[in-house]
């Protein structure tokens, strides 16, 4: 056992530990931005599941010398024993009214961020040209690649990140069919994919006010701007600040034959000038991210929302529309009110033209052991159809 600590005079995060009684030190790598662990254990294929569980909960870090799919096999084995302790708090959240929606969601977070710290507790070693050296080991390096750019020396992951950038990795390489499109779209890692295809296909469907021009704001894949340059939007400028969703996006409309439609632009919410259509799917919750992909998913303090609304008359043209596409999750969960929705767009000067609605379609939203079925049972997608209101 050994303890570990960040090297303050590094720009990244070092694991130190001792093995085999010779000091080690390597990058931590954590996505989620969890700092390095304080105690690091030896472990291998000897190692009981009962043992590590107890590891792992008292906050040691297990580093794997034994066979790679062993470690698959005792992450599932942690991943029971998690659930068979949540199982009655779970049953209890279930049933939870909609007044303690919320209460409920909270919960649900919280129980999230333990299962995650106890999960992320299985580490693996990265060689330094991101092999596992491992017996059975998968070849991860074009997913570290894809997730991490240049190798920079040896690292220590944990095996729960692992796997998510190997499905990562899957998910770009198939891609993800979008019906409305009629193609597919390749996520990056780091970068939300659209599998809910229900918002999709209501901006597939709502009349277009033009086809001259429109925005897309926090372009994400780029599906959106696709979509629009399918539907005939003879130009489109797409907007995003985060690296890889501009990467992503970029990749998609090339892979698409649309650059000569779609531009893709490095800015915060909005290109300069005006457009008759603008188009925002803003993170549909407020609440704070526990890590990147999830920024497409929590809004802190609704941020990206109100900079839409507030920033959408000085950017859309006097007989435009702006479509906001927003779940109403948050209502039912009692994060923010329909009240406040409207005051918001009272606010920034806008009126309502229209709204389309849909229902979710994705398999928990008729889970009835879901924490969270009474608030995701009575979502609503919408398309909001905003205009700036005329002055008096």
């Amino acid at each position: 056992m050994a303890k570990t600590e960040a090297l303050a005079t590094l720009t990244v995060p070092v694991v130190c530990w001792s093995e085999g009684g010779v000091e080690h030190s390597a990058r931590w790598r954590s996505e989620r931005g969890v700092p390095p662990p304080r105690r690091v254990v030896i472990a291998d294929d000897s190692l009981k599941a009962d043992a590590a569980y107890r590891l792992a909960c008292e906050g040691s870090a297990l580093l794997w010398r034994g066979d790679y799919q062993n470690a698959r096999q005792l992450l599932q084995a942690l991943a029971r024993r998690l659930e068979q302790k949540g199982h009655r708090r779970k049953s209890a959240a279930s049933k939870a009214s909609q007044a303690d929606a919320g209460t409920a969601f909270h919960r649900h977070r919280q129980a999230q961020a333990q299962r995650a710290q106890v999960l992320g507790m299985l580490l693996l070693p990265l060689d330094a040209d991101y092999r596992i050296p491992l017996r059975r080991a998968p070849d991860v390096r074009q997913a570290c690649l894809e997730a991490y750019g240049s190798p920079d020396g040896p690292a220590l992951v944990s095996l729960r990140e692992i796997l998510g950038l190997i499905g990562a990795h899957e998910w770009r390489r198939k891609g993800v069919a979008i019906p409305a499109l009629g193609a597919a779209i390749h996520p990056h890692y780091g970068v939300f994919s659209p599998l809910r295809g229900e918002y999709l296909d209501l901006v597939a469907q709502a009349p277009l006010p033009t086809t001259s021009l429109a925005f897309d704001i926090g372009t994400g894949t780029g599906v959106l701007a696709a979509l629009l340059a399918r539907r005939g939007v003879a130009r489109i400028v797409a907007t995003d600040l985060d690296p890889r969703a501009l990467a992503c996006a970029r990749e998609n409309i090339v892979r698409l034959n649309l650059e000569q439609q779609v531009e893709v632009l490095e800015t915060d919410l909005f290109p300069p000038g005006r457009a008759p259509l603008v188009v925002c799917n803003p993170p549909w919750l407020p609440a704070r991210p526990s890590s990147s992909v999830e920024s497409a998913i929590y809004d802190p303090d609704s941020r990206m929302l109100l900079g839409f609304l507030k920033g959408l008359p000085d950017h859309l043209t006097a007989d435009g529309e702006g479509w906001l596409i927003l779940s109403d999750l948050a209502e039912h969960l009692g994060l923010r009110t329909r009240e406040d929705l409207l005051a918001a767009f009272a606010a920034a000067g806008l009126t309502v033209l229209g709204r389309s609605d849909v229902r979710p379609r994705h398999p928990k939203a008729g889970d009835r052991e879901d924490p969270l079925y009474a608030a995701r049972s009575a979502e609503v997608t919408s398309l909001w159809r905003l205009g700036v209101r005329a002055a008096p």
